[in-house]
């Protein structure tokens, strides 16, 4: 008969009608609704952004219950939900698309229910029972999406930028013990992919170390950029229905859940419609992907062969690397980390143009910001784990090698120049080259350099720091009067 419901279905209403919803949901009709219209990618809302929504109603339903604006059974049923929710229930319930229109609202309300529908269980009553606690009358008591939202991705991305700044320091770690280890090495430096100078094994271990700390940097300086939060701006910043008291209280309440130093907007109309915060955060995490493409290039370089190609180190074997070559090993870490790393700069080109798509009072793109934001700092945490855990920890230096490659090149001819000058360092660079005799013996033979002398300037403490590699030697050998005029210093 017409108004019965279906067995296993309860109706709900909203302003565009009423629908059949399951009577073992959670979430109610607007969740529905979102399902409808946003079955996009199949790509549900970042299990941190749930979690951090579920900590600010928490906060919400605390502050107004200690304001009387909620009575103590309902206030502390929504307050119980919204933590069951934060710990990991029900969220099998959080069903809506990643990409969505609205700003969040659909996500908000998709919280909204499934925190009020809980809470009527908790009370004792049946799921639909708006009257016990209502999604927006009591769940979203004095918020809007449009504070709730931006507020709770903050707390995600705190939480995993913190976490990414603790894998990020593993990794500078792992490649300074590197820089440590191999330290005596030397080997050819390259510039444009041609030999150069020499440099150390280390020394370049220590520059990625570097670049990996400058990230560990910026990854502080972004929680500091995202600490100050909307909440109790409502609809566009300015409080509209949100009661004074409670507006303050409620981010106090925010930042004792969190433990985050979170602090409220001094402009919250501004922080209402602007999302460059989350582009210059978003602009941190593209640094360090670029940074671990590079270091990724490099050590998928110095291990290639490994019998025809540099093999000046040896990558970790985690895996067979082929289907038809038998014993092929590919450098499959190196590869992870550079395609996660160009994910993470087309994230941050997304996000990029979100952030600049906002009108007037609201960003109607925080969505997309949202997913491709937590997706990045979620991406990069596990991938600078795993660089350091299953390739840089187990990287070994094959000495031999790099002294091979040395010998072989004739980039040690520039430690020279100082002594015998640039045309005549060309010359033998020439005769090396068409004779396929190492510089260092071309010197010996003409008379230039004692092999004493040839060892003293290649050794690689000269060849590796500021100076004139040898000139300590050289002039030593002035004070036992054995003055070298072609060591460019003055006669005794």
């Amino acid at each position: 008969m017409p108004g019965e419901q279906s067995p296993g279905f309860r109706k709900e209403k909203d302003l565009l009608g009423e629908m059949p919803v399951s009577s073992t949901a959670y979430y109610g009709i607007h969740t529905l609704r979102a399902q409808e219209n946003f079955a996009v990618s199949g790509i549900t809302v970042h299990p941190d952004l749930i979690w951090a929504l579920a900590v600010v109603k928490k906060a919400a339903a605390l502050a107004n219950l200690e304001l009387g604006l909620l009575d103590t059974r309902r206030g502390a049923a929504i307050a119980q939900a919204a933590e069951e929710l934060a710990a990991g229930r029900w969220r099998d319930q959080i069903v809506v698309d990643a990409f969505q229109g609205g700003a969040g609202t659909s996500t908000n309300m998709n919280v909204n229910e499934v925190i009020a529908n809980r809470a009527i269980e908790l009370l004792g009553g049946k799921k639909g029972d708006y009257a016990l606690v209502h999604p927006l009358d009591h769940v979203n008591l004095g918020q809007s999406t449009n504070d709730v939202y931006p507020t709770a991705l903050r707390v995600a991305a705190i939480r995993l930028v913190r976490e990414l700044a603790q894998g990020t320091a593993k990794l500078q770690g792992a490649l300074q013990a590197k820089e440590k280890e191999f330290a005596a090495i030397l080997k050819i430096g390259r510039t444009e992919m041609q030999d150069a100078v020499p440099v150390t094994l280390g020394q370049e271990f220590g520059a990625w170390a570097e670049a990996v700390a400058r990230d560990w940097w910026r990854l502080y300086k972004a929680e500091e950029r995202l600490r100050q939060v909307n909440l109790g701006g409502t609809a566009v910043g300015t409080g509209l229905n949100a009661n004074r008291r409670y507006i303050y209280r409620v981010i106090e309440i925010l930042r004792e859940l969190t433990g985050f130093g979170l602090a409220r907007a001094e402009n919250a109309f501004e922080a209402t419609q602007n999302a460059d915060v989350f582009a210059e955060v978003s602009g941190f995490l593209k640094a360090a992907a670029v940074n671990l493409a590079k270091i990724a290039g490099d050590l998928r370089l110095l291990s290639s062969g490994p019998r025809a190609g540099l093999a000046e180190i040896r990558l970790p074997e985690v895996q067979a690397g082929s289907s038809i070559m038998p014993g092929k090993v590919n450098p499959v870490i190196p590869e992870m980390v550079t395609q996660v790393a160009y994910q993470v700069m087309a994230n941050d080109v997304a996000i990029n143009m979100a952030a600049a798509s906002g009108q007037l009072e609201l960003n109607a793109f925080l969505p997309l910001i949202a997913h491709n934001l937590l997706q990045s700092l979620t991406l990069l945490t596990n991938t600078v784990n795993l660089f350091a855990d299953r390739c840089i920890q187990g990287i070994q230096a094959d000495a031999a090698r790099c002294r091979e490659l040395l010998d072989a090149s004739q980039g040690v001819i520039t430690a020279f120049v100082p002594y015998i000058g640039y045309e005549k360092a060309t010359d033998l660079v020439l005769k090396a080259t068409a004779t396929r005799r190492p510089v260092a013996d071309l010197l010996v033979e003409e008379g230039l350099f004692s092999p004493d002398e040839i060892e003293a300037i290649l050794r690689p403490e000269e060849l590796t720091t500021p100076g004139i590699a040898g000139a300590r030697y050289f002039r030593q050998k002035r004070g036992d009067g054995s003055s070298r005029t072609r060591a460019g210093l003055p006669a005794k």
